[in-house]
């Protein structure tokens, strides 16, 4: 049996490990946790309920709640306790730093609103951090909360039973290195501001992983809400929760087929683009099976319900999109790797420092003050900031550009991809039937065969009709329109009978068919074009050909991937030939055609094997899946919802032009970002030794730590001056 959990209180990717280690300690369970979504899935053996895996998760530390289907629209109280300690963090940072504004008993005011945010605002940190010690492990979160608490801890001791309340007390403005009174410091903005600081890194880290789950919402959305169920001869209109398998439902022209089935009357063109990636609409008749979400284009249909609910093709997509997200949940933020070994020396380091001072006989004033200097100082004030300030620039930067980048995880991917697989409909082409040639037979007027041809075709739904029809300004007249279901059309216009269609409808009316036109039909098909012959009074008169045309960018895009080192793959579910000819045109090599939508996710999975970093570029539901798949997803912002919400780049214009400056901009962004955290680092690591030698006074580290954010931030600053490289469209 299968089991879904909504788990909460994680605060990194080592907590949704553990979380995992517990409950497949259990007997007859196997179980996985994403961080990412918060949700954990076990398969259990018989006797094993919810209840005991929610109480296993509950002994560890964390809450659990059965999975529900709606998750009730609920406040953010992450962004309340961020905007609440930012403003009481800032006229304490601000007192603190500067001395010229230190009035008469200035440091109780600062006491007054510090205390509501180390502990109402860094309440997280310590339940984190708490959490972590019962289960004997250091994250972050442990460090924050230490060197907050101490810088709060001992700034209390110094206000209260040393000589910091005293009236007229300031921090004077020195930059010496000297040993000093710990009785005499307070700690006031290094305790508020590093809580303020990380809970925005937090908000904005937490904002990004909350959109992980709606993809599947998008998903499951494109499904019918209702449908017209045929009961005893007449349509009822029921929810579609109510249609039962073997139910006969009604689908009208245009309407979302509402679950899949097969054809029993009716005879229609269903557009399966969405599902399928094919550009030219499926014919269909009694007999022939239909896909839930997949939309009526033409007549109308009676279908016998063969799959509902969470059998259909569409949920089994969700599905795959949900464990292609789920893949993701291992990987680790940069910062939480680095604390794993830095939290423990850091302790140690306190520890010992306190040790060996109080060993020499400096007294516990100066032993204490030493300590609680070392684990100031190692708070990672600028970390909190490293990671959300150069993802604000750099996204806003995208944003400008017409990329949007979702979080820290699409940009480490960015760096090691080598190879883009592109999904043709939509992506490479423009995924709308256009008329791509006229070739008229020898001696024909091909304006008189493009207007005789759109005449008869404007009469028609048809996608192909309408593409034809298009291309000719207002249509003729027509008189005695008939349509051939899945061959073509025939209507009278301008004196003359018209028949416009495929080839097999001119013989099977026994029209004479010229070897010129029969040869360029030929010809238009091999080139994967869709060759509709026009022709009149008995006689073929020249071949329209249709095409989904290849968007004018699309050549320098591949072009311009190459040069960043990427190896181009086109990926399609539309037919061989199709797909060859729109390779060449745009210049990539590898094609991988007539591919289901489950048959993507397994190709990305073969590259992955094979030691390849994929990025993957699509528009349409189809490609849903594997965007979340691939190690990086691009999702063109002209196509569904839920390609753009399960891919880590979204590129707004649709342009694949632009996606050679998201993979540019998102490699940058992470060089700035691995940039911000070394030197974050680098500062607490060169202070440690000044700290632990008790030669560190508070300006020192007030200025130390507001430089290192100060750089951080001019660091990230400098993506708004990137440029791109590849030329605008056409």
């Amino acid at each position: 049996m299968l089991i879904e959990l909504e788990i909460g209180g994680m605060t990194c990717a080592s907590c949704a490990s553990r979380i995992e280690k517990k409950l497949n300690r259990m007997a007859g369970v196997t179980a996985t946790v994403n961080y990412a979504t918060e949700k954990a899935t076990a398969t259990v053996a018989e006797g094993v309920t919810a209840a005991d895996l929610i109480a296993t998760v509950e002994k560890t530390g964390y809450t659990a709640a059965m999975k529900s289907d709606e998750r009730a629209e609920e406040s953010d109280p992450l962004r309340t306790r961020l905007l609440i300690s930012a403003l009481l963090s800032v006229p304490v940072i601000v007192l603190a730093m500067v001395p010229a504004w230190q009035f008469t008993y200035w440091q109780w005011l600062s006491l007054t609103l510090a205390a509501p945010v180390v502990a109402y605002g860094g309440w997280p940190f310590h339940r984190a951090a708490w959490t972590n010690l019962r289960h004997g492990a250091a994250t972050m979160d442990t460090l924050v909360s230490l060197g907050t608490l101490a810088a709060f801890g001992w700034s209390l001791w110094a206000l209260f039973l040393g000589t910091a309340g005293e009236p007229g007390m300031t921090h004077p403005f020195r930059l010496d290195i000297a040993r000093t009174d710990g009785a005499g410091n307070i700690y006031l903005e290094a305790a508020a501001g590093v809580t303020t600081f990380l809970l925005a890194g937090r908000y904005f880290e937490a904002r990004a992983k909350r959109r992980a789950g709606s993809a599947l919402r998008a998903l499951l959305e494109l499904g019918a809400k209702d449908v017209a169920v045929l009961r005893e001869g007449a349509e009822v209109r029921v929810p579609i929760a109510q249609l039962a398998p073997g139910d006969r439902f009604v689908v009208r022209p245009g309407e979302k087929i509402a679950t899949d089935g097969v054809v029993e009357d009716g005879s229609s063109a269903v557009d399966e683009s969405m599902l399928t990636g094919e550009s030219v609409p499926v014919e269909v008749g009694p007999g022939d099976t239909v896909t839930g979400g997949t939309v009526n284009a033409g007549g109308r249909l009676i279908v016998r319900a063969t799959r509902v609910g969470a059998d259909t093709q569409l949920a089994r997509m969700a599905r795959m999109v949900e464990q292609a997200q789920a893949g993701k949940a291992n990987v680790q933020r940069l910062a939480d790797r680095v604390s794993g070994v830095f939290v423990p020396v850091v302790i140690g380091l306190a520890v010992a420092t306190l040790g060996w001072w109080f060993g020499t006989g400096a007294g516990w004033t100066a032993a204490f003050t030493a300590a609680v200097a070392v684990l100031i100082i190692a708070c990672p004030c600028a970390l909190g900031l490293a990671t959300p300030t150069a993802l604000l620039v750099g996204t806003g930067r995208g944003a400008q550009l017409g990329i949007l980048i979702k979080g820290p995880e699409a940009l480490e991917s960015t760096r090691r991809v080598d190879t883009v697989v592109l999904d043709k409909t939509g992506t490479v082409t423009s995924g709308r039937m256009a008329l791509a040639a006229i070739r008229p037979a020898p001696g024909q007027d091909p304006d008189e065969l493009l207007q005789l041809a759109a005449a008869v075709e404007a009469a028609s739904e048809h996608p192909i009709a309408e593409a034809i029809a298009a291309e000719a300004g207002d249509p003729l007249a027509v008189r005695d329109f008939t349509s051939f279901a899945g061959l073509g059309v025939r209507g009278e216009a301008a004196g003359k009978t018209v028949l416009v269609g495929r080839l097999a409808l001119l013989e099977r009316e026994g029209w004479t068919i010229p070897a010129e036109v029969a040869a360029t039909a030929d010809e238009q098909e091999a080139a994967g074009r869709t060759a509709i012959v026009a022709g009149w009074d008995g006689q073929a008169r020249g071949v329209l050909a249709v095409a989904d045309a290849v968007k004018p960018t699309s050549r320098d895009a591949v072009t311009g991937l190459r040069r960043l080192g990427l190896t181009p793959i086109l990926l399609t579910g539309d037919n061989e030939r199709v797909a060859r000819a729109v390779a060449a045109e745009v210049g990539i090599d590898e094609v991988i055609a007539e591919v289901l939508p489950a048959e993507k996710v397994a190709v990305i999975e073969r590259l992955q094997k094979s030691g390849k970093v994929v990025a993957m570029a699509g528009d349409g539901v189809n490609d849903a899946a594997a965007l979340a798949q691939a190690d990086l997803g691009l999702a063109m912002g002209t196509g569904t919802d839920v390609a753009i919400e399960s891919a880590d780049l979204t590129l707004v214009r649709g342009d694949l032009t632009v996606a050679v400056d998201a993979i540019r901009l998102s490699r940058r962004t992470l060089r700035i970002i691995q940039g911000n955290l070394f030197w974050a680092f680098a500062y607490n690591v060169a202070a440690l030794p000044l700290a632990a030698a008790g030669l560190l006074n508070p300006m020192i580290a007030g200025a130390a730590m507001a430089f290192s954010s100060v750089f951080v931030v001019a660091n990230s600053l400098r993506l708004r001056t990137f440029t791109p490289t590849v030329p605008a469209p056409h």
